[in-house]
């Protein structure tokens, strides 16, 4: 398909025919009826709330996503998926997915993951160590593998796909969480400093601290404090969701399940996309509900 853009007006056509669904036919009820009185069609319900002012549409095909799909939990059927990963820019500019992870042969493909099969997605790769990159049914697919690649843009903010994982910098961290994220000498002197320092984790990236100083947005994204030993433990958010809710960034013993530094450490896919590319595309929120719908292969 060469890297044409996948505008709008392709997508729109895609999505209806893809899906395989009609909502001039759908019969899937929005609301409970009774026994004598038959579904509406999903036609029928959303003219239904439209006149009721319950269909909220903004700028954008994020929120027609859903609006017409999520919540009313169309079905997503596997040939759209399919489609996705065979297609050019269809979750923002650069190559299909199936470029890179066509085979379970880690020889050629890499990761040795398939994107090319239904039953390739859900195994995930098979270079060790082998990991499945969703749990089909998972409520919340944002934070697996796959969701966390699809959305999470690599931090500090910028950084190149092309810069090592590995650095003495990162295995500094990784270390330190690995060994219970203590408040000690070793974080003090190795580990807190490098988060107020330029470069620490890529050449020519801001540090860790200019976005994140304190537990208030603003100025500080997602109230993240990586100025000291207790704002990192808080974790995000503290403010709008409540100390007790906050998002915890660090699992001491766990650098892999730590969102610290998976964000260190984890590059946003298809590599090279620009960070200001929308997270939400629409056809991301489009694979995260197959995963929550089970990621069925029919």
């Amino acid at each position: 398909m060469g890297f044409a853009t996948f505008n709008r007006r392709q997508w729109a056509l895609t999505i209806a025919t893809a899906l395989g669904v009609s909502l001039a036919t759908a019969a899937l009820a929005a609301e409970p009826t009774s026994d004598r009185q038959p579904k509406r069609s999903v036609s029928e319900q959303l003219r239904k709330d439209i006149k009721e002012g319950r269909v909220k549409l903004t700028e954008g095909d994020e929120t027609a996503v859903q609006e017409l799909i999520i919540k009313r939990n169309i079905p997503i059927k596997y040939d759209y998926i399919n489609t996705l990963m065979r297609t050019p820019n269809a979750f923002g500019t650069g190559a299909a997915c199936v470029t890179c992870h066509y085979s379970a042969d880690a020889v050629h493909s890499y990761r040795g993951l398939d994107l090319s099969t239904c039953e390739g997605i859900r195994r995930g790769s098979t270079e060790e160590p082998k990991r499945a990159i969703f749990t089909p049914g998972e409520p919340s697919p944002n934070k697996s593998i796959l969701g966390r690649r699809m959305r999470n843009n690599r931090m500090p903010l910028g950084v190149s796909f092309a810069t090592p994982h590995e650095s003495k910098n990162h295995t500094l961290v990784n270390d330190w969480i690995a060994n219970g994220a203590k408040d000690d000498e070793n974080f003090r002197k190795n580990v807190l400093p490098l988060f107020k320092q330029k470069n620490a984790f890529g050449a020519n990236t801001p540090a860790c601290t200019e976005c994140h100083m304190s537990n208030q947005e603003p100025p500080s994204f997602h109230e993240l404090d990586l100025t000291s030993h207790k704002g990192i433990l808080l974790g995000a958010d503290s403010v709008a969701k409540g100390v007790d809710k906050a998002t915890k960034v660090i699992v001491p013993g766990k650098p892999e399940e730590s969102s610290l530094f998976q964000h260190l450490v984890e590059d946003r896919m298809p590599p090279g996309i620009s960070p200001t590319e929308n997270r939400d595309h629409p056809n991301t929120q489009i694979l995260m509900q197959w995963v929550r719908q089970g990621a069925k292969c029919d």
